[in-house]
């Protein structure tokens, strides 16, 4: 197999030598794995048989002692969490036994549990951490590629921890980026000008979000010139930050102007960091002060940090919502999507960082784990419909699966891994569609999550096609020189018939007021934009009632974030659910409305070659 690129401890004299010979065998590492992507997945599905022969899990389906991929797939089941969970709770309860594989379990890595669902707890392994950190040193080498000179100045990056638990049976469990973060790997990295970043590892591991964002922010204003990229894991998270710099640049510039840290940042530890970074600035007070006080905040990021070359955040998915804020605030920077992760493994990266964040897509590195993919289908491959992807495969949709180096472009599949850690052809619910290969490996665009659906009836309405419907309503808002901040929905079955419900928050620059046979139209549109099974449940079968949009208060999806940070969410992993279920959330979102709108009219619907129009 070919050899991972190792960590390099860097001397300032001979650092331009070393980040070339650095870059170089990243470089080719990914060339060989990608150029043999069959045999190495071969290699490691052996391995890990191999390995983990003796775990309970493998033995009880007849496994152990066979290594070979085609037995693997005769024998082993594809398998959900709840499949999973059993053997979960037997080692979170304590059971030290090697159920799952041989290794010891070292901590449970968690979801996001930002849905309102269950939260869910992922097996891991001390040595699950050397594949994310190799996914890591190949980003910066990938990066250099596109955007020389990146060791020359620091990443302004937003980065947390969110405070962890422990299972009955005394394992940690805490989100993957906390686990990474307080790891040695993180903590105790060598010199590398890539991960050179304006934030202390001190400001990271402050578990006081507060505290954590507001010393992180004052250190990135104080080195504001050295600053190359900005970033956060999602585009989320950057937009918080940028909302929490247009609230507390007050006290920020105090900080600046005297040199002192505001009292409420009490962690001794972050105090001391921020004491080597926070000079008395008058000067650099007076700048930031006076670029925070103007009217307009378009371009904030390129004004106080004038030598940024891009933003580093996610935006595929639902986080595409956020993009023209982002282009907004960045004045057009380039937004960079850089690597594919989950609580349940480390897949790949974007070998293309520079392209347009609708044609990102992701290099799945061949060693991180083995993969399968089975065939999703849209109802209606002409029509933006729901994908179809069964809860539970039968024996044949079980064969239908398909290996790294077998799909086909175009084709949108479920992901499902075998991991060194223990998980066995798990379904990890991200559908994604074959954009094209790098030699023999495919690259992929991230589609959505397969289980955000909305549905009243027979109708199943999922995240790319809520997203689209959105997007075609907000067209409405333009004349105003309004658009929507951040949306979520909600199936309404406590009406008959039930509805879907949409929550916005507006933010709104222009200052004609918006008329409320406007939002009726964007009801109507976004109906308009969703599938067929959807408009004939409105139109003919009167089992769907009209879509309503409900106006929430400025800082309501700010709110919805404090209480899922409260809840136990991570605010690295945070990401607004599009979807709400959850009566709390629910009952939130209602108390902060304060105008809604209903679809007019139904939306057309055609059965074959007849035009149905039904009034209400």
């Amino acid at each position: 197999m070919p050899e991972a690129p190792k960590s390099t401890t860097f001397n300032r004299g001979q650092q331009e030598y070393s980040l070339a010979e650095k870059n170089k065998k990243a470089l080719q590492f990914i060339e060989d794995v990608t150029a043999n992507a069959d045999q190495v997945q071969k290699r490691v599905l052996a391995e890990i048989l191999t390995r983990n022969a003796h775990a309970d899990y493998l033995q009880r389906h007849g496994l152990s002692g066979h290594t070979d991929r085609d037995t693997f797939k005769k024998t082993m089941p594809v398998i959900t969490y709840d499949d999973l969970q059993p053997d979960v709770t037997r080692i979170a309860n304590g059971d030290t036994s090697p159920i799952l594989c041989s290794h010891p379990i070292s901590e449970f890595l968690t979801s996001s549990g930002t849905s309102g669902g269950e939260r869910k707890l992922m097996p891991t392994i001390e040595e699950e951490l050397d594949r994310r950190s190799l996914i890591y040193s190949l980003l910066m080498p990938v990066m250099n590629q596109f955007v020389p000179g990146l060791d020359e100045g620091k990443g302004m990056y937003f980065l947390f921890i969110k405070s962890e638990a422990k299972t009955p049976g005394g394992l940690v469990a805490r989100p993957v980026l906390t686990s990474y973060y307080k790891s040695s790997h993180f903590r105790e990295r060598p010199y590398d000008p890539y991960t050179n970043y304006t934030s202390p590892n001190e400001t990271i591991l402050c578990p006081d979000s507060y505290q954590s964002m507001y010393s992180q922010m004052l250190c990135g204003l104080c080195q504001h010139k050295d600053v190359l990229r900005v970033g956060a894991v999602f585009a989320s998270g950057f937009i918080r930050a940028i909302r929490f710099l247009e609230k507390h640049w007050s006290l920020l510039c105090h900080d600046i102007r005297t040199g002192t840290l505001n009292p409420q940042i009490t962690d001794p530890a972050v105090r001391d960091a921020v004491a080597e970074i926070l000079k008395p600035d008058p000067k650099l007070a007076g700048f930031v002060e006076g670029e925070c006080s103007k009217d307009s905040w378009q371009g904030i990021i390129t004004r106080l940090w004038p030598n940024t070359k891009y933003v580093d955040v996610i935006v595929t998915g639902t986080m595409s919502q956020y993009i023209p804020t982002l282009d907004y605030y960045s004045n057009g920077l380039p937004l960079v999507c850089t690597m594919y992760a989950s609580s349940e493994c480390y897949f790949g990266l974007n070998l293309n960082p520079l392209c347009k964040p609708s044609d990102v897509s992701y290099t799945l590195i061949p060693t991180m784990a083995y993969f399968e993919f089975l065939p999703v289908h849209r109802n209606n491959a002409l029509s933006n419909t729901p994908i179809s992807v069964p809860k539970s495969l039968n024996e044949k949709e079980q064969q239908d699966l398909v290996d790294l180096a077998d799909v086909k472009l175009g084709h949108e599949y479920e992901l499902v891994v075998t991991t060194f850690a223990g998980l066995y052809r798990y379904r990890v619910g991200d559908v994604l569609r074959v954009a094209g290969f790098k030699n023999k490996a495919p690259q992929f665009n991230f589609i959505c999550r397969k289980n955000v659906v909305l549905s009243i009836d027979s109708d199943k309405t999922d995240e790319v096609e809520l997203q689209s419907a959105v997007k075609n309503a907000v067209n409405h808002l333009v004349p105003f020189d309004a658009m929507v901040a951040e949306y979520t929905s909600y199936a309404d079955t406590m009406t008959i018939p039930g509805h879907y419900v949409l929550y916005w928050e507006l933010s709104v620059k222009g200052s004609t007021p918006i008329p409320p046979s406007v939002f009726e139209d964007c009801c109507l549109t976004m109906e308009e934009s969703l599938n067929s099974v959807y408009r004939q449940g409105r139109a003919s079968d009167k089992s769907i009632g009209a879509l309503e949009i409900k106006i929430v208060e400025s800082g309501t999806f700010d709110k919805l974030m404090d209480y899922a940070i409260s809840m136990g969410a991570s605010i690295n992993q945070y990401k607004t659910p599009r979807c709400v279920k959850f009566a709390p959330i629910v009952e939130l979102l209602n108390s902060k409305v304060v105008s809604k709108y209903f679809s007019p009219k139904c939306p057309k619907w055609v059965p074959g070659h007849k035009q149905w129009c039904n009034k209400n």
